[in-house]
């Protein structure tokens, strides 16, 4: 399998004059995906759009469109750690995600798989199929590094052994940014980055730019090395709009894919018009309350507005 852009030196972003979430708008309209969960984290689907009240920088908006999203296309990218801390863990990964496959695409649907070690490689493009993605979970394998039991074919100066932030950013500008419709990055991974070009902030700008959500599944083997990347993912779900989750003894990967399962087709879409009609980019920071306050509304941050 040919290392997809992940032997490649990719030209990292520029800095962001704050370290905030964004949330790239080509259009006067902004409209913002959501998650609605009770006290004990259930998911509640009867909102209603004199629930919510909207604030751009503090000052409150005029909800124009407010809707149930149950049937708007998904666009998923599944990104798998096979870095050398992940060995023991690829055959759980492969199964799980073969019936999160099955399970999750409906008609007009896709998604692909990419795995991430010292390279990236794109086992599976775009597709509908469950088949093709299954197939391109049967080449997960071990991508430990140079040295490694598969080196990457071009060394480079410092030892690349887990390249997550990478990935990130490659899935995000080359596969999601085009895409249309709900858009998310599942990461299976222990969240530890070792040689990566871009950092975690430009992983999370890069997925905002692509209007994608992250949902950070935690999976480290204990019995070996690795973990200690809860931190570092759980930021880049929470700005994201996504969620952080960790498998454990109470919590399996397939009860994790089941629940993301879930959310994906339990959101709702808040659109409005900002009173701010400066087109100028600079960042907008996002609110979006609920009137009863023992719900939360798991969603992005803010905005960068586009400019003119």
């Amino acid at each position: 399998m040919t290392p997809w852009l992940g032997a490649q030196q990719p030209k990292p972003p520029a800095a962001q004059e704050e370290d905030l979430p964004v949330i790239k708008v080509d259009v006067d309209l902004v409209n913002v995906l959501f998650s609605l969960r009770d006290k004990k984290n259930a998911l509640i689907g009867t909102g209603k759009k004199e629930d919510f009240t909207v604030y751009e920088d503090g000052k409150q908006q005029d909800i124009k469109v407010f809707a149930r999203e149950t049937d708007l296309p998904l666009t998923i990218g599944l990104l798998v750690d096979v870095s050398g801390s992940q060995d023991r863990l690829i055959p759980e990964e492969r199964s799980a995600a073969g019936q999160f496959f099955d399970q999750v695409l409906r008609k007009k649907d896709m998604a692909f798989l990419i795995s991430f070690g010292a390279e990236a490689e794109l086992l599976q493009d775009l597709t509908g199929s469950p088949r093709l993605l299954r197939e391109g979970l049967g080449q997960l394998r071990l991508n430990a590094g140079v040295g490694g039991l598969h080196p990457g074919p071009v060394p480079t100066a410092k030892q690349r052994g887990t390249i997550l932030y990478d990935a990130v950013v490659l899935a995000a500008e080359e596969k999601l940014k085009q895409e249309v419709g709900r858009k998310a990055i599942v990461l299976i991974t222990d969240g530890v980055d070792m040689g990566s070009t871009y950092t975690r902030q430009q992983a999370i700008e890069a997925a905002h730019r692509a209007d994608t959500m992250i949902y950070s599944v935690y999976f480290a083997d204990f019995r070996g090395f690795g973990g200690g990347g809860e931190g570092d993912l759980k930021r880049m779900a929470e700005e994201t709009g996504g969620r952080f989750f960790s498998v454990g003894r109470n919590q399996s990967l397939s009860d994790i894919f089941r629940q993301i399962q879930e959310e994906m087709r339990s959101q709702y879409v808040i659109g409005y018009s900002s009173t701010n009609e400066s087109r100028d980019g600079a960042f907008r920071k996002l609110e979006i309350r609920p009137t009863d306050k023992n719900l939360k509304v798991q969603a992005r941050k803010g905005y960068y507005a586009a400019k003119r």
